[in-house]
């Protein structure tokens, strides 16, 4: 049965709200269809020219229950009239400084990881973790002396690690104004003071971000990443870190393929350095036989792959 309103002696009339009265009304005999219609518009007009041309809708934002006092306050308006001032000119009704430093902390803290956030790309589900994380730390006070902003992108980095979707360090970094190395520390305090866990990354972490960037097919992706857990497997990289094992697969791959790259597009994409491709590379070269895919179709044998 449809839920839609309609007027029961002219069910295809268009229906007419009217705001003021809360009232539905048909169009074509004027019956009123419904009532207590809620109006979420505004509460007063908002002319373009005004400055700010901003809508006062009449609802706010919502309540963020990480803040420790409720932030649905009430807001007084410039004063207007005699009734507004007392007899020296002084305002009656002034607006109560009610904000604590302990508010303003998290909330700039909060809009520095969701601008960090946006500029990765990074979905809401991470900004809420990262949020909750920073607001446990300030409460827990084991970081004091440390720039909340190599906090904040701390939070941000482990709770990308959390929700399986990791991001290296050096994406952090630059859409951070801290350095690499200040990150770091905040990091390994917040694990160690708040008993916080990370998965450990794995090359598989990177693999499918990386190649989608480079816009290599699907069997390269899917050689590179073979080829990567391979090398691991057989202990031939080892002590490298995975970031750098899976450039260097992806190197190995494309370069089998007719999709080839360099190592210097991988490496921008990777955020690693050349030389770093290229120890992985070298180590893994010999062994190469072992680490392809059986079924993968080479376009450049391995024995004329690059030697370095």
């Amino acid at each position: 049965m449809s839920s839609k309103v309609t007027c029961k002696y002219h069910p295809d009339a268009p229906l007419i709200e009217d705001y003021r009265a809360g009232d539905t009304i048909c169009s074509d005999c004027g019956i009123v269809v419904g009532d207590r219609v809620i109006d979420v518009g505004s509460e007063w007009r908002t002319f373009s020219n005004e400055k700010g041309g901003e809508d006062r809708s009449r609802v706010g934002g919502p309540e963020n229950t990480l803040l420790g006092s409720s932030d649905l306050t009430t807001m007084i308006g410039p004063g207007r009239g005699g009734a507004s001032f007392t007899s020296d000119g002084t305002a009656l009704y002034n607006n109560r400084k009610t904000q604590s430093s302990s508010d303003r902390t998290l909330i700039n803290a909060f809009r520095t990881i969701s601008n960090m956030a946006d500029r990765i790309n990074l979905t809401k589900t991470i900004v809420d973790r990262a949020n909750n994380l920073f607001k446990m730390v300030h409460d827990g006070k084991n970081l004091k002396g440390r720039s909340n902003d190599a906090i904040a992108a701390a939070c941000l980095y482990i709770s990308c690690r959390q929700e399986g979707v990791p991001r290296t360090f050096k994406e952090i970094v630059a859409v951070s104004t801290v350095s690499k190395k200040e990150i770091g520390r905040c990091f390994k305090l917040i694990l160690k003071a708040h008993d916080t866990s990370v998965e450990l990354i794995t090359t598989g972490d990177f693999m499918s971000r990386f190649c989608g960037t480079l816009s290599l097919p699907r069997d390269v992706q899917k050689a590179a990443t073979h080829i990567a857990k391979k090398a691991v497997d057989l202990d031939i990289v080892p002590g490298r870190s995975p970031i750098s094992v899976a450039a260097a697969a992806i190197y190995m791959a494309s370069q089998a393929s007719e999709d080839k790259r360099t190592q210097r597009e991988i490496a921008d994409i990777a955020g690693v350095a050349d030389v770093t491709i290229r120890q992985s590379y070298k180590l893994m070269l010999p062994r190469a036989k072992d680490l392809f895919p059986a079924d993968f179709k080479f376009t450049t044998p391995i024995e004329n792959l690059p030697q370095n």
